[in-house]
């Protein structure tokens, strides 16, 4: 049971990921698809480290553990593809087609969120909870305002990567092929999938089941975002 196993107490901090992401920022080219995607959760996560700092979260403790072991996924999927080994099946497709060049920088931001919040997100909560001795409802707040902090960062992600003028974004494929993807219903599954996994932490080969199929249904989706298009 890889994906579920109960962590050790929280070893890591969020300036630790925010280092190690900076550090990912400076090695990878600009135009890799996993850069363009660090570059959109470093700014996330810089923002929960400015948040924190400022006492804008109700539960520093708890908001710390879920940011952390939600990176920590992220990192462990890089780690896995830089020493090839197989990273989850969420993460595969950037991994893949990060150097493709039929797949826009939008594409690879958008399908490495799909990956962490589809995925990732899920067993962070569950994560967090063994680590704080928790349940998921009483992560929830914490939960809202991490996702409330990629909501807003979506709409500016998608103007800033979004190529051509708005007369033509009409036409282009792009504007079709991500429409059919919304961070907010994947929010809404997400939580389910999380409350989901801790009513079944007493049932471990029911669990594993339900956490490989999320993983392969969240990688079936990253493989269209990244369906490579005509220039």
């Amino acid at each position: 049971m890889a994906q579920l196993e109960q962590f050790t107490p929280l070893a890591g901090t969020v300036d630790s990921v925010v280092s190690r992401m900076r550090a990912l920022d400076a090695a990878l080219p600009a135009r890799d698809g996993v850069a363009v995607f660090n570059r959109v959760y470093l700014t996330v996560t810089e923002e929960v480290q400015r948040q924190l700092s400022g006492g804008r979260f109700t539960d520093p403790r708890a908001a710390t553990a879920l940011d952390v072991r939600f990176a920590e996924r992220y990192l462990a999927a890089v780690d896995a593809a830089a020493d090839d080994r197989r990273p989850p099946a969420c993460w595969r497709p950037l991994f893949q087609f990060r150097r493709h060049p039929g797949v826009r920088p939008l594409q690879c931001a958008l399908a490495g969120i799909n990956a962490h919040i589809g995925h990732d997100l899920a067993l962070a909560v569950v994560d967090a909870c063994h680590t704080l001795g928790c349940h998921p409802a009483d992560l929830e707040d914490e939960f809202d305002r991490v996702g409330d902090l990629l909501a807003s960062l979506e709409e500016r992600i998608r103007e800033d990567l979004m190529p051509g003028p708005d007369l033509l974004q009409i036409a282009d494929p792009l504007t079709h092929l991500l429409g059919s993807w919304s961070l907010e219903r994947a929010r809404d599954a997400t939580w389910s999938a999380a409350r989901a996994l801790w009513a079944l932490r007493g049932c471990a080969d029911v669990a594993e089941e339900f956490t490989e199929r999320l993983d392969a249904a969240v990688g079936f989706a990253g493989r269209m975002l990244l369906t490579p298009l005509p220039d």
